[in-house]
């Protein structure tokens, strides 16, 4: 998603002389540059843009959501299920960097309707899926469908709100709306899947692509002047980068399902990915007009804002990634954590409305203060789970980590836009690269890392819990002998039985082991934010002391 390519063509002007009319008519025009939207009309688009969200938000969340539930329906394991994911997230992860510079020279009238009718067909063409390896194929193309959306999305956001409130207000509403389809997602997927399996999951995502598509018609844009800024040179570079980001995403995502040292593809990938990069690096340095800007990108500001965003993914994981896995672990199914989405989904909609409040106050900087108090006491409280935690045991922790979450974006996505765009526009792309990493690749990279932490201390507690196991021990002997009961009637022999109890006090004992490792991650996760949080009262603390040394004018020209 790109909030800084969509702000942009409601805040950036476009010089005169490279601008051209969009000349395709509408049914009915947007309102000029300058003139407040009637009221009636504001709710239409923020509307609009929610189920745009909803509709590109769905078509990953839905996958994700379900992965276990799929693997009959393509008969296949979760490991080789996990390809759609991956095959989804290949494209996605940079092709908000080309969008960016394909709208600005085409128009954003034709971007708006070549990209939703690009994804209503990928979706119609998901129903036609026969097997696994049609899926990846198909899964691929709705990756590189689904960036416009989100795109369009901001649009209709930012659409409704004057100028002065875009970047506070407006941006700080549709990354609100951006974390709604993770839970919509699991609370809509129980009645789906009883409704018409896999089929039935695509079959709503099209009937969502159906309905946005004659919204881009019913509900027009302001569509700013348009401009040449496409340069041969750019295309190449934008295929390294797209290669690079592409293989890095599905290492990612696939690394700790293979392992990472042992499937050799995953390294020759990761060289591919380094290799495309550096190759990118090597062209764009000597541009007079770089597609990208390294050496602004590589400033010590930037560097900071994406050391903040790829805290924020990091610690934002404890929901998306290590609560989700929990449950699973436990043997909870998406129905039975119906009411639990949708808490995390209001304190969503509490945290985002919270900060939208904040975004047009003086008090900016304290949404991140709150947000990262929010996410380390809810960590902290999912820390202490056991075997019987359930659903009504994480209401609060989870509520906490979604209203976190809702906090902490907006903020610094606002003040790294308007210190790009001051800039001038060439630099919104170099603005998108760090948003694109620190929230696409930084996503699965957090994901992976977690995953990865969680594998080893799993097998760690697994070590220490066996060690303690012995059947000279009277209390092992009763546990096995309680646990082989249940299949006392079926088998006579006393080995058996016996060895069935030891299967079923192995699985007991691979089951604790990873809820002490589930908890080891969601401290980690707190002691991050802790430590984030530390991090930004001391630098808040220092600029309010050093802001009345460098305000201060000179007594004398002598003393300057």
């Amino acid at each position: 998603m790109s909030l800084a390519e969509t702000a942009n063509d409601n805040v950036a002007p476009r010089p005169a002389e490279e601008a051209k009319p969009d000349t395709q008519q509408t049914p009915s025009p947007p309102p000029a540059a300058g003139v407040p939207m009637p009221v009636w009309k504001m709710p239409l688009y923020m509307a609009a843009s929610v189920l745009l969200f909803l509709t590109q938000g769905l078509g990953m969340n839905l996958l994700t959501a379900n992965i276990y539930q799929l693997q009959g329906s393509f008969s296949a394991t979760t490991t080789e299920v996990s390809w759609l994911s991956a095959a989804y997230m290949a494209p996605y992860a940079s092709m908000s960097i080309a969008l960016f510079k394909i709208r600005t020279q085409y128009g954003l009238r034709r971007f708006a309707e070549l990209g939703i009718i690009c994804f209503v067909v990928a979706a119609v063409l998901n129903l036609l899926v026969t097997d696994l390896h049609s899926a990846i194929v198909v899964r691929t193309l709705s990756g590189m469908a689904a960036a416009p959306l989100s795109t369009l999305g901001f649009l209709y956001m930012l659409e409704p709100f004057p100028q002065e409130k875009k970047l506070s207000l407006g941006i700080s509403l549709a990354l609100m709306c951006t974390l709604f389809a993770s839970p919509v997602a699991r609370i809509v997927s129980p009645s789906l899947l009883q409704f018409g399996g896999y089929e039935a999951l695509y079959m709503f995502e099209m009937g969502l692509a159906l309905i946005v598509f004659p919204i881009i018609y019913l509900l027009p844009l302001t569509a700013p002047p348009r401009a040449n800024v496409i340069q041969l040179h750019d295309i190449l570079s934008y295929l390294l980068l797209a290669v690079g980001f592409g293989c890095l995403a599905v290492v990612l995502t696939l690394g700790r399902l293979y392992w990472w040292f042992e499937a050799p593809w995953i390294g020759v990938l990761l060289a591919i990915s380094v290799g495309s990069i550096a190759l990118m690096l090597v062209i764009e340095l000597p541009r007079s007009s770089p597609l990208i800007d390294f050496r602004w990108l590589f400033s010590g500001a930037n560097m900071r804002m994406a050391g903040v965003l790829l805290l924020f993914r990091f610690v934002s994981s404890e929901q998306s990634s290590s609560a989700a896995s929990f449950y699973q672990q436990l043997g909870l199914l998406n129905d039975q954590t119906e009411t639990l989405y949708v808490i995390i989904l209001l304190a969503s909609l509490a945290g985002g409305l919270f900060c939208a409040f904040l975004m047009t106050t003086r008090y900016v900087e304290t949404a991140h203060v709150l947000a990262l108090a929010l996410i380390a006491g809810g960590a902290f409280l999912d820390s202490q789970s056991t075997s019987l935690t359930r659903p009504p045991q994480m209401y609060l922790s989870q509520a906490m980590v979604a209203a976190g979450a809702a906090m902490f974006l907006p903020p610094v996505m606002a003040n790294g836009f308007k210190a790009a765009i001051s800039r001038g526009v060439p630099y919104i792309v170099n603005f998108l690269v760090i948003f694109v990493f620190t929230q696409s690749i930084g996503s699965l990279f957090a994901s992976a890392m977690l995953g990865t932490f969680v594998t080893i201390r799993e097998k760690f507690h697994s070590n220490v819990l066996v060690e303690h196991i012995l059947l000279q021990d009277p209390i092992v002997a009763q546990r096995i002998s309680q646990l082989s009961a249940a299949y006392g009637k079926v088998l006579g022999d006393k080995m058996l039985l016996n060895a069935e109890g030891l299967v079923l006090l192995a699985q007991q004992v691979s089951r604790e082991a990873y809820i002490l490792a589930y908890n080891d991650t969601f401290l980690v996760i707190g002691y991050a934010s802790v430590f984030g949080l530390i991090v930004i009262l001391l630098h808040q603390a220092w600029r309010r002391l050093a802001w009345p040394r460098t305000s201060q004018p000179d007594a004398t020209p002598a003393q300057s």
